[in-house]
């Protein structure tokens, strides 16, 4: 592992995480407003499994998705046999473990920003003759932004920095699956200390700045909220 080799992983890792980050607020968009408006038999079941990402060792959430998508299951078989490559140990199945681990904190900042949306608001849209979708993304969505905004940034840190999972359903391929923290992996290992604090200081800068992004749009929103 030479200094050649350092833009790679950090390519591969921004467009992992990209990716990933897109989808899973996609998905954590319409499943907290599905759980956030929905009382049925099970819901604390359902929202505990939705939360196992986030206490479950990475190494264990890394085994259950090669078990689930790895070429002897019938998922596996049937993606291999759609796309003509198995996904397991390609840069699509970073994107799926970076979509997993970082579901949890999505699903719950998004459900919480649903909770606090003041629900007479919503009635007096839809009495005004607004349909579900409508009032959904002209009410529901713009309260409850400042939370939207929060989850995207803590789902993309997280997404950059899974390293467990990733190792396990991705490997370790440089140039093809080496994501950040896999090639600091490797290179403490391999004794490539300094590659390794360039590597660190380029994701602390990344994380620091989207974290400092929050920080800042909570206290300009709050500022705003104190003036009215």
């Amino acid at each position: 592992m030479t200094w050649a080799d350092y833009g790679t992983p950090i390519k591969l890792s921004l467009q992992v995480t990209l990716l990933a980050s897109i989808f899973v607020m996609i998905v954590g968009v319409f499943v907290a407003r599905g759980m956030s408006r929905s009382r049925f038999r099970g819901k604390v079941l359902l929202e505990t499994a939705f939360m196992l990402p986030l206490v479950l060792p990475p190494t264990v959430v890394g085994f259950l998705l090669l078990m689930l998508l790895g070429r002897r299951s019938w998922i596996g078989q049937f993606i291999e046999w759609l796309f003509r490559a198995p996904i397991v140990f390609s840069w699509w199945a970073a994107v799926v473990a970076a979509v997993v681990v970082s579901f949890p904190l999505v699903y719950q900042s998004i459900r919480v920003g649903f909770d606090s949306v003041d629900r007479s608001l919503e009635e007096a849209a839809r009495s005004n003759g607004a349909n579900e979708w409508q009032v959904f993304r002209y009410v529901t969505l713009p309260l409850s932004s400042r939370s939207l905004v929060t989850a995207y940034i803590l789902g993309f840190t997280r997404g950059l920095g899974e390293f467990g999972a990733t190792l396990m359903i991705a490997g370790n391929i440089p140039g093809r699956t080496q994501t950040l923290p896999t090639a600091i992996y490797v290179a403490v290992d391999s004794g490539h200390t300094e590659l390794a604090w360039a590597w660190t200081g380029t994701i602390l800068a990344i994380s620091f700045l989207m974290l400092l992004a929050t920080g800042r749009g909570s206290r300009s929103s709050g500022s705003g909220t104190r003036s009215r």
